[in-house]
């Protein structure tokens, strides 16, 4: 018995010491994984922007114009009854392709209607807001035409959110710039999803000079494969270009 228990002792301290060696090394990569998999999650949530439920309403809605952050279970219907305004109407400001369609986290301007006029001009004082600095990535259109317009006019476009080329349209018109189908000098070209040669998101461009023909002259960046190289381009207005400005 002696040496049997002799035996075990030598045999039992190795075999102790390779179950706590291997309890240690799986439980460092359990844990090792759940990091990985944590990050993971923070990086996708990041850059697929994930709906947090938050937004910060006041910095993409016009000053003195009720902000509204869409909640689980809403409608567009009900949003509009809430503030006495019709779904139309609410679809129309927010330039929603299909009302049926909010998600939560969305943010919707509410314009408020007096009659038939609605009661936004007087809002924005005497020029409509502008943005403090360029919050584009570098290299996109939309970082030119902002960085362009400044070195311009001293101005940035003041939109950050649901800001892809071809929505700068709906958020001039939601901040109060100017949209028209005519160029002017230093005016920012949007083109819209396939128009005149700009992809899928639209394109945004700069106006540098009007030829005489109506057509124009614009400076951009990353256009048609060149990506971070600026770039001047001809473009001639008509359906699905649009030149804004403050």
């Amino acid at each position: 018995m002696q040496i049997h228990q002799q035996a075990w002792k030598n045999f039992g301290k190795p075999l102790n010491k390779w179950i706590a060696d291997s309890f240690r090394r799986y439980t460092l990569v359990g844990v090792m994984r759940c990091i990985i998999v944590m990050l993971t999650l923070l990086v996708l949530g990041t850059s697929l922007g994930l709906d947090s439920g938050k937004v910060d309403a006041q910095t993409f809605c016009p000053r003195g114009v009720r902000s509204y952050v869409v909640a689980r279970g809403d409608t567009l219907s009900r949003i509009a009854s809430r503030y006495g305004v019709s779904w139309r109407r609410l679809a129309s400001d927010n330039r929603l392709a299909n009302p049926n369609r909010i998600y939560r986290g969305q943010l919707l301007c509410i314009f408020q209607v007096s009659g038939n006029t609605r009661q936004v001009t007087k809002n924005y004082g005497s020029r409509p807001p502008a943005g403090s600095r360029n919050v584009f990535p570098y290299g996109a259109c939309t970082w030119w035409a902002n960085q362009r317009y400044f070195q311009l006019h001293g101005i940035f476009v003041p939109w950050k959110m649901q800001a892809n080329a071809w929505q700068w349209v709906a958020r001039a018109n939601q901040f109060g710039w100017r949209v028209s189908s005519q160029p002017t000098p230093g005016a920012i070209v949007v083109l819209q999803p396939w128009v005149e040669g700009a992809y899928g998101l639209g394109h945004v461009a700069v106006v540098e000079r009007i030829l005489k023909n109506g057509h124009v002259i614009a400076s951009t960046m990353s256009w048609s494969g060149n990506p971070l190289r600026i770039t001047y381009v001809q473009f001639a207005p008509g359906p699905g270009v649009r030149f804004i400005s403050q």
